[in-house]
């Protein structure tokens, strides 16, 4: 769905960072490990609430 406001584990705010990885990530210009630490996200936690996210609105959005 939506990207978690949130990390699961520490509860810092990680929801602020994912837009602009989002766009950097995607454009295969950069590794998004790079974009990670360029953003500031340091913890491995928050790192993986990103990476592993998938954006599943458009998909879910008819069913409503």
């Amino acid at each position: 769905m939506m990207v978690p406001v949130r990390c699961f584990t520490c509860g810092s705010v990680v929801s602020r960072h994912w837009g602009e990885f989002q766009e950097r990530a995607r454009e295969g210009d950069e590794d998004p490990s790079e974009v990670l630490d360029d953003l500031g996200v340091e913890r491995h936690c928050c790192r993986r609430m990103l990476v592993s996210h998938r954006d599943l609105v458009d998909v879910v959005a008819p069913y409503q």
